[in-house]
This record gives C-alpha cells, structure tokens and sequence, in this order.
C-alpha cells in the first residue's frame, strides 16, 4: 500500500525507475532539491564522483555569465598599418579573433564589401591571421584522439570560423553514372580526393567522409559507392589550424569582392599603434544560447578561454579558466576541493564532478536574479528545442523542464530545473555512468523521473490538514 505522503511516494516513484535492470552494472547518481524550502526531496550516489560529459557546459556558461556579463560582446577585427593615397594597403592585413565561436564566411564577405566601399584595391603584403587572444593549445585535455575529424571535436583557436569544419556534399551527377563532391565553402585550403563511385546492383563499401592523418594536412578522402539514385549524402570534417583557415577563406572572399592580395596567408600578431577596427561582434546572450541548447563544444571551450583571459590577460587558457571556474565556485560557497575540471565542454574522460554540485550550482544561478533569466532560457526545454526537442513529449514535463544533457561513451546526464503541479521550482541533477548498453534507455529513465517530478504536488497533503 503506498504512502499518502507525497514526498515519501515521489521518491518511491524515482527508486522504482531506478530499479529497472538497465541499472544493474551501473551506476545513477541524482539528486533533487528544492530551492524555495530548502530540502532535499531525493538523493541517491550524490556525493560519488561521476564524468558529467556536457554537463559541464552549465559550469563554463554560469562562469561567462558571471565573468564577461550577459552584455559582453565577441570581437573579429580587421587591422592595417597604412593605406597609400592610391587605396593600397601597401603592407600586411590583420584579421584578429578575440574568441569568437560564430564568425562565419557570411561575416567575411561582409568585410570584404566593407573594405571595398572603402575604396581599397589591392593589399601588397599577405593576410595576417592573429589568435593570440587565446592560447595556442588547440584540443583539450584528455580529448580522444579517435573522435578526429568529428565537428565536435573543433579545433580551438581565438580566431575561428564556420565552427572550423568544412561541409562536405557528395551526390551523383545528373546522369546518375559519376559522382560529384562539393565543399561549403568553396575554398582552396582543403584539397578533395574523390575515389567513389556508382554501385552497380547495391552499396558494397559504404560512402566515407575523412581527412586521414596518413594524407597531407586538409586533405579530404573521399571513397565507397552510392547509389545512381541517391540522395546527397552531407558531413561535416573539421580543418587543421583554424586561423589559417579564416585567413585564407578572407583572401579568398576580398578576391571576390575585387581586392587583390599580392601576399599569402601566415600567422602573426597585429603590431602595436596599427589600425584596428572591429567590424564583428557577436553578443553572450546569444552565444550561451546556442552553447547550451545544441550544446556546442567550440562556444564552451572559447568561453572557457575568454573568460580566463578576461579575469587575467591574454592568451586566455583552459588552465587559467578552470581555476577562474574555482574561485567562481567558491565565491558561491561551493566546495572546489572534491572536483578535476579538465576543459569547458565535458568532452574528456578526465572531468570529475558530483551530483552534490551540480546542483549547488544551478541553486546559486536560480538566486543570482541579475543572470538566471538568460542561464535559464539558454538551456534546452523538454520537447520543444535544442538536445531536449524529442524528448519528454506527452508528459508534464514537455514544456516545462529547463536542463542540459550530456552524451560521451558510457555516460549520460540530464541537469536542470522543473516546475511541479504547485509551481513549485525543483533543481535535479542526474547522471548515469558505466554502461554499454545503448544510451537511450538511460535517457528513457531520466525522462521518466523528470516527468515525475513535474508531476509532483504538496497540495494534498496541505487539504488534508497535515
């Protein structure tokens, strides 16, 4: 017979999920806590140490919130020494990154038109690229060298661009005898060599997309078959060093815009005293949107970075932002001693964190009024957007849950806030470790708690006079 008080049966319900034989070799770790009376409603492995993958994000967005403010701006700038009466940049042209995560070739070709306008012709020296903003390390700690050349595995660079992947098509040609690859952007930094083929009866050998380490660096690979009939077939590959890439794919688009570049592309800094104008921004309430509900790797490790070079000086550096993440913690009254932070994604294997303090963060970010309203709206709403678009659909919780996910091999994690059928705000932290079942079914489980806790009521115990 169940109990008739609603807390006692809210954790008989999480118990009952978490008895399911999914969870027999592995390990749940969650907690559930309520802000407004202070209590601990469920709790169960809170305090062990568990990889949280991407729900680390939450820690690397409230330190850009709290740090850069949700007003801050990410800068390109383009820069000169001097500009002759004959509109020559006789010299070098900068273009400098200070971090942003979304430039795009869009953003080139609006400086090319603007340097046009200007009346500029011809640049006599090479296009400069500088990420000096940042450091120069260019992966993580502990990032897996397999998951190469995955767009989510980015290089980091303080000047990046179109996430520093390439888009790669592949699709046969109009007679359905040949294949075509097509690269967005067209551009002359990556080389393409192509060995697929029509499959005459059925695909033999599956259609690959890579960028081999056995072949020169930028050189994609493509090889198998398709069908005559097949659809496009598109992936995205990142690039090798990623400043070179933006500086090239400039010289590339001022060429378009009718600007000859006499030079090459190299990396440098913007010397002292020259001309700088930022002709790119790119605001923080719209970056930490996308950096949590598509739980973008490149925008948390850029934040990370800029955050650490905001506080310190450049380069900016994952070293310097994880303490930056520290001394934020402790500034909340959060224990930083039972934690290794390792990068701002969640990507490696080495993150170690506590359920225990997931959610002292979220409850010190829901009494923080200035920032919770955009940490909030950043993350992704069960059954409506971002890595919760599909999930909790037909629930109470579809709507209604605001958390972050979190996916790499044998973890997964869901951490957030719920209003329950009172409108009462919970906070919950959930990670399940050590498994090699497929992960769906652990997603299953924390839909399922999640929905309980939206389901939750005090109110009947209020009516009944107890």
């Amino acid at each position: 017979m169940g109990s008739d008080d609603p807390v006692e049966r809210l954790v008989a319900d999480i118990d009952s999920v978490l008895a399911d034989s999914v969870f027999r070799s592995t390990v749940p770790s969650v907690k559930v806590f309520s802000p407004s009376t202070g209590e601990t409603l469920y709790e169960k492995n809170s305090d062990l140490l568990v990889r949280p993958a991407s729900n680390m994000k939450l820690l690397t967005s409230a330190l850009g919130l709290h740090v850069l403010g949700p007003q801050y701006q990410f800068k390109t700038s383009i820069g000169w020494d001097s500009v002759s009466v004959d509109s020559v940049i006789p010299g070098d042209l900068y273009l400098k990154g200070y971090g942003n995560p979304d430039l795009s070739t869009r953003d080139l070709d609006s400086m090319a038109t603007r340097l046009a306008a200007m009346g500029i012709k011809s640049i006599g020296g090479n296009i400069v690229a500088d990420a000096s903003f940042l450091d120069s390390l260019q992966w993580g700690t502990g990032w897996m060298w397999d998951d190469e050349p995955a767009p989510y595995q980015a290089y980091v660079s303080g000047l990046s661009i179109n996430k520093n992947c390439i888009r790669v098509t592949v699709t046969p040609d109009s007679t359905g005898n040949s294949v075509l690859v097509s690269t967005d952007p067209e551009t002359d930094y990556v080389h393409v060599i192509s060995t697929a083929t029509i499959a005459v009866d059925s695909v033999l050998n599956r259609l690959s997309v890579a960028r081999p380490i056995t072949e020169p660096p930028n050189t994609i690979v493509v090889t198998g078959e398709v069908m005559g009939n097949a659809r496009p077939y598109r992936d995205q590959i990142t690039v090798l060093w990623p400043e070179l890439y933006a500086g090239q794919l400039l010289k590339e688009r001022l060429a378009l815009a009718g600007i000859s570049v006499t030079g090459g592309v190299a990396r440098g800094r913007l010397p002292a005293g020259a001309r700088e104008h930022i002709w790119h921004v790119w605001g923080m309430d719209s970056m930490v949107i996308n950096l949590n509900k598509v739980s973008d790797n490149l925008s948390a490790e850029m934040v990370l970075k800029t955050s650490a070079a905001a506080l310190d000086s450049p380069p900016g550096s994952s070293r310097s932002g994880v303490w930056a993440v520290n001394r934020f913690l402790a500034s909340c009254g959060i224990d930083t001693t039972n934690h290794a932070m390792v990068d701002g994604s969640g990507l490696s294997h080495y993150n170690l964190l506590r359920v225990n303090l997931l959610v002292d963060l979220l409850t010190a970010m829901y009494a923080n009024t200035d920032v919770f309203p955009l940490y909030y709206t950043s993350l992704p709403i069960g059954g409506v957007d971002g890595t919760l678009e599909r999930r909790m659909l037909g629930t109470l919780a579809e709507g209604n849950v605001h958390a972050k996910t979190g996916s790499i091999s044998g973890v997964s994690s869901l951490s957030g806030y719920v209003t329950t059928r009172d409108g009462e705000m919970l906070i919950f932290g959930m990670t399940m470790q050590d498994f090699i079942l497929p992960s769906r079914a652990y997603r299953d489980a924390q839909d399922k708690i999640c929905g309980i806790l939206a389901e939750f009521r005090r109110r009947e115990r209020k009516e009944n006079g107890e």
